[in-house]
C-alpha cells in the first residue's frame, strides 16, 4: 500500500511538473505551509485536553466516571477485571470529547489488561476496537477545531449532525459485534465437539456399522472360512 500511495504521488508530480513547473513548485510549497499551520493547531488543541485529562485524573474525576460508565461496560464487557473497565470508561469519555488521540493511550491500556497473553483478540478485545471506530462523539473538538483553523464560520454546526451518526454508528456496531461473536462461539464449539476423541470413536463406530450392514445386503460372508469348515 505505501508503494501504490508513493506511486500515485509520484506519479502526479511527475505530470504536473513538465505540464506546469511553476503550479508544482507552488502547490509543494502552499501544502507544506497549510500542514504546519493545521499541526500547530492541532497540537494547541491536544494540550489542552490532554491537561483536562491530567486534571481529572488528578482530582479523581476518572473514578467518577467509572462509576457512571460501569453499569454499561459490565453489560458489554462481560468477565473484565476493574482496572480494564476504568480505562475503558477514560477511553469512552475522550471519545465522547471527540478527543480520539487523546483516547489512544487509555485505549491501548484497556487492551492491554484485557489481554491473555497470547495473540488473538478476544471478543472484548474486538468490541472495544468496533466503539472506538465508530465513537459516540457529544462534542468533535477535534473537526470543530479543525473547521476552525480553517476558517469557518460556523464550526460547531456539526454537533447535532455528528452526534446522531456516530450514536447510529456505535448502536449498529455493537450489536454486529456481538452477533458475530455470538456465531463464533457457535461455530467454535461445533468444531471442538467434532474434533473430540469421543465423536472421532462415534464416527469410526458408524463407519463400521455401514461397512456391516453392506457385506450382509451383499450376501458377504462377515467372518472367512476356517481351514477345517465347509
Amino acid at each position: 500500500m505505501n508503494f501504490v500511495f508513493f506511486l500515485m504521488v509520484a506519479v502526479s508530480m511527475i505530470v504536473l511538473t513538465v505540464v506546469s513547473p511553476d503550479s508544482a513548485f507552488g502547490v509543494m510549497l502552499s501544502g507544506a505551509r497549510k500542514s504546519i499551520e493545521l499541526a500547530l493547531s492541532l497540537f494547541a488543541i491536544y494540550s489542552i485536553w490532554l491537561s483536562v485529562l491530567e486534571i481529572m485524573d488528578k482530582i479523581g474525576l476518572n473514578k467518577q466516571l467509572n462509576k457512571m460508565f460501569k453499569p454499561i461496560n459490565k453489560r458489554l464487557f462481560k468477565g473484565e477485571s476493574d482496572k480494564s473497565l476504568e480505562y475503558i470508561s477514560l477511553n469512552l469519555s475522550a471519545n465522547l470529547l471527540g478527543m480520539g488521540s487523546a483516547a489512544t493511550p487509555m485505549g491501548i491500556k484497556a487492551i492491554e489488561n484485557m489481554s491473555d497473553g497470547s495473540e488473538k483478540a478476544s471478543d472484548n478485545m474486538a468490541l472495544l476496537m468496533v466503539i472506538n471506530a465508530t465513537s459516540i462523539q457529544l462534542v468533535p473538538a477535534t473537526v470543530i477545531g479543525m473547521r476552525l483553523a480553517a476558517g469557518s464560520a460556523s464550526a460547531s454546526d456539526i454537533i447535532l449532525p455528528s452526534l446522531i451518526a456516530t450514536a447510529v454508528s456505535t448502536v449498529c456496531g455493537v450489536i454486529l459485534s456481538k452477533l458475530c461473536a455470538a456465531i463464533s462461539r457457535k461455530f467454535g464449539r461445533r468444531n471442538k465437539l467434532n474434533n473430540s476423541p469421543l465423536s472421532k470413536s462415534s464416527n469410526t463406530l458408524a463407519i463400521a456399522a455401514q461397512k456391516k450392514s453392506k457385506a450382509i445386503s451383499c450376501g458377504t460372508p462377515l467372518y472367512p472360512a476356517r481351514g477345517g469348515d465347509k
